[in-house]
């Protein structure tokens, strides 16, 4: 078997790739061999080593093309979406049931332990993945979604380790009612924000202007203990809208996202 009739070496070495994620996501690193790749790709040995030196490179390889790039996506699709929004969406999205190939990622984690010629290569996928996250995250310090004072880095880390745990924690093993973890990822991210407090004063109030509102959701999705969503689809305050102050780190945040600004702190 050697190289199909009228395939590019483009369109040869997606095939592989493709491959490669579901043979190494059903059989795992060390129960696969590179000829089962290749007969799953429909090509030889030799086109696929003509593309990927070892079992290792194209491990890395099928990672980066078809690893879980949630965030990534999101943001890709809707470039105007806050920061803090897209990281309540990608977190809700972490405990659902994901495709074969996002378990690749656990394969990859379990071969470094054994294989430096794994371990290396996922040092610098991983690597890749916390730059990105970094950058991102020091664009929303620039637009004054998320703390200043905050470290990047230790950010990027942090959500990565979300991200791979998640992978590693099956949903029938162990799940969590969305509204549970919707809450819990809110209160987390709205502890990111930038908070001021003005001094000798203390808002106890939020209200959203029914004339402003237009209902995209973002506000009970992002403090779902503050903000509902009414008979018509808008939002609407939660009780006569005191809050706590940790509740208005959360109101801030859902004030900040609001497209319309049609939130008050008062």
């Amino acid at each position: 078997m050697g190289r199909i009739a009228g395939v590019t070496a483009a369109e040869t070495r997606e095939r592989l790739l493709r491959a490669a994620a579901e043979v190494f996501a059903e059989r795992g690193y060390d129960g696969t061999r590179v000829a089962e790749i290749a007969a799953v790709a429909g090509v030889s040995n030799g086109a696929l080593y003509a593309h990927f030196g070892s079992k290792a490179e194209l491990l890395a390889a099928a990672l980066r093309a078809h690893g879980p790039r949630l965030l990534a996506s999101l943001f890709a699709a809707d470039p105007d979406r806050s920061i803090a929004d897209l990281l309540v969406v990608a977190g809700r999205r972490l405990s659902r049931r994901r495709d074969p190939c996002g378990y690749l990622i656990v394969e990859a984690l379990v071969a470094a332990r054994r294989d430096e010629e794994v371990a290396r290569a996922m040092r610098d996928y991983l690597g890749e993945r916390s730059d990105w996250l970094a950058g991102l995250v020091r664009v929303a310090q620039a637009g004054g979604e998320i703390d200043p004072r905050l470290s990047p880095d230790a950010l990027a880390h942090f959500c990565l380790l979300l991200a791979m745990g998640s992978a590693l924690i099956a949903q029938d093993l162990r799940s969590v009612a969305d509204e549970e973890w919707t809450a819990l990822l809110t209160r987390v991210v709205g502890g990111l924000a930038p908070y001021h407090h003005p001094e000798g004063r203390t808002p106890v109030k939020v209200r959203i202007d029914s004339e402003r509102c237009q209902g995209h959701g973002r506000c009970y999705d992002l403090a779902p203990a503050l903000f509902a969503e009414d008979d018509e689809g808008y939002g609407q305050v939660v009780g006569d809208g005191e809050m706590s102050q940790d509740e208005e780190r959360a109101a801030r945040l859902a004030a900040a996202n609001c497209p319309e600004r049609a939130i008050e702190i008062l």
